[in-house]
């Protein structure tokens, strides 16, 4: 309840714009300006806070926090409840900057914090990719005596896993069960999508027995996290198993679990056993989806049956599933890499006539389709139009046009073509320093091949076995078989091996090496 004499100030400030009426009626046209929201805070403060609080599910974040700013100044006096609304909405909505400034306006006007309102600071604050300031404001929480809940762990853990930082994940789950805080099914999912990234499946295997063990039962979501984990590693037998698993548990299997399945199958090129369970989707009454249609789509494009491919989706359209730009830009590659090219540039323009907007990987598929078509004319073209379309050329649109330079001979504008990345705030990846090396390699350049390859060791961009593959066939190309041979040990001991193509030029131009100087170990 307002003080006497601050409803005479307030009653002073406005009293030649508004006519007080005990009986004003509540309602959203007496919020058009910001005094009209002052008097309704006086008025009815409890009406004024759940308006504050409506603006915020409707989105209007910063109207909100506007309003609730504004009116501290009049003496208006909102509780934790209401800060905790509006600081966990600017959270929501990433505004780091307001969020922080009622945070600090709330321990002014003498509330105290509360483990809700810590979390939506360190929910931002890990959104914004800020992990120091994240522990930072832990760090405050614990020293204000306030004990992080399940909420405030979930956080941590899944900040943890995303830096790949499994081993620390799964520590603190031990941390919080000696603090007396349960882990929830999410810690668990958390936790099982961190090793399931790293393709640790035995340590993902650890932790759903643990979760069984403390009565916390997997949903269907855990047991999707496990079938993408196998079917990443193209483990689909194990794959196989869990979905049995789901099945005599009675885990009701949704799109989710039969979508992973099917591209299980894609990554192994088994398009047949794909359609099967395509097929079972239909028999158990689960609807196919577009990524059902766009997995299998892509199955068929691996395979290089764009005919196919093309077939499927004109299913998916009959079916009323719209194509998507993942379906369009698919098909574009598809035709690209069958050297189609007028088709994959009609289905471009196609794409775009029905609204359906061309994103960096498209632009990226027809690009390559046209460099290795030698359609240079054209692809300076497209160039031209990523730019004025306004989609940014990212590090993979970089990497088409340095592999294309590369290829033919220009190692030196592919070359100026990474600084230009560089200069544009990218940084180099795998795929750009390997092509770099393959186009060293064609130029004889394997001194300065061997040197990039020690640069991606330095920056933290190790080489992996189409990298060394790249390198070693560099070095027989060349006729040096000294070199090859000590790479390929160097491979091997990273846990890499010579793929079939390299094996073959070891054996086509090693002759005068005994085979089994490398048999065994490529």
């Amino acid at each position: 309840m307002a003080s006497s004499s601050f409803r005479l100030r307030f009653q002073f400030q406005f009293q030649f714009q508004f006519q007080f009426h005990p009986h004003l009626h509540f309602n959203s046209r007496h919020f058009c300006n910001s005094a009209n929201a002052k008097l309704i805070a006086i008025h009815d403060p409890r009406k004024f806070t759940e308006y504050i609080i409506e603006q915020c599910k409707l989105g209007r974040v910063d109207y909100g926090y506007s309003l609730l700013v504004n009116s501290l100044k009049i003496g208006y006096s909102p509780d934790l409840s209401l800060y905790n609304t509006v600081i966990r909405s600017l959270s929501k909505a990433n505004l780091l900057t307001q969020a922080l400034n009622l945070f600090s306006t709330m321990k002014t006007e003498g509330i105290s914090p509360d483990v809700f309102s810590y979390n939506a600071l360190i929910r931002v604050m890990i959104n914004r990719g800020l992990k120091v300031e994240a522990k930072e404001i832990l760090i405050g929480m614990i020293e204000s005596d306030i004990a992080p809940d399940v909420c405030t762990y979930n956080m941590l853990i899944r900040m943890q896993c995303k830096d790949m930082l499994i081993d620390e994940a799964h520590a603190l789950i031990q941390l919080m069960t000696e603090q007396g805080v349960a882990p929830s099914v999410w810690t668990y999912n958390a936790l099982l999508i961190g090793y399931c990234l790293c393709g640790q499946m035995d340590k993902a295997g650890e932790v759903f027995d643990l979760m069984v063990q403390t009565q916390c039962q997997p949903t269907v979501f855990t047991y999707n996290i496990l079938i993408n984990g196998y079917v990443q590693l193209k483990s689909i037998d194990k794959a196989l198993d869990v979905f049995q698993e789901m099945y005599e548990h009675g885990i009701g299997l949704d799109v989710v679990t039969y979508n992973t399945l099917i591209n299980g199958f894609v990554k192994l090129k088994s398009i047949d056993k794909a359609l099967d369970v395509f097929q079972e989707m239909y028999e158990q009454g689960i609807g196919h989806d577009a990524w059902t249609y766009n997995t299998l789509i892509n199955g068929y494009v691996k395979l290089k049956e764009i005919d196919k491919a093309l077939d499927v989706s004109k299913v998916m359209v009959e079916q009323g599933i719209d194509p998507n730009v993942v379906t369009c830009t698919t098909l574009v590659d598809g035709f690209s890499k069958c050297h189609r090219i007028p088709q994959a540039r009609q289905l471009f323009n196609d794409m775009q006539t029905y609204g359906i907007k061309p994103n960096v990987v498209t632009y990226g598929a027809l690009l390559d389709g046209l460099l290795k078509n030698e359609s240079i004319d054209e692809a300076k073209a497209l160039i031209k139009e990523i730019e004025s379309n306004g989609v940014a050329p990212d590090i993979f649109i970089y990497n088409i046009l340095i592999n294309s330079l590369c290829e033919n001979g220009q190692v030196k504008d592919a070359e100026n073509l990474v600084s230009v990345l560089l200069s544009r705030g990218m940084v180099p990846n795998r795929i750009t320093y390997t092509a770099l090396i393959k186009g060293y390699c064609k130029k004889g350049f394997m001194n300065t091949a061997i040197e990039l390859l020690n640069k991606m060791k330095q920056v933290g961009c190790p080489p992996d076995g189409i990298t060394y593959n790249t390198l070693i066939r560099g070095f027989i190309s060349n006729g040096d078989f000294q070199n090859a041979l000590s790479f390929r040990d160097i491979m091997v001991n990273e846990g890499f091996e010579a793929d079939p193509f390299t094996y073959s030029l070891f054996r086509t131009y090693s002759s005068h090496y005994k085979p089994e100087s490398f048999s065994g170990r490529c």
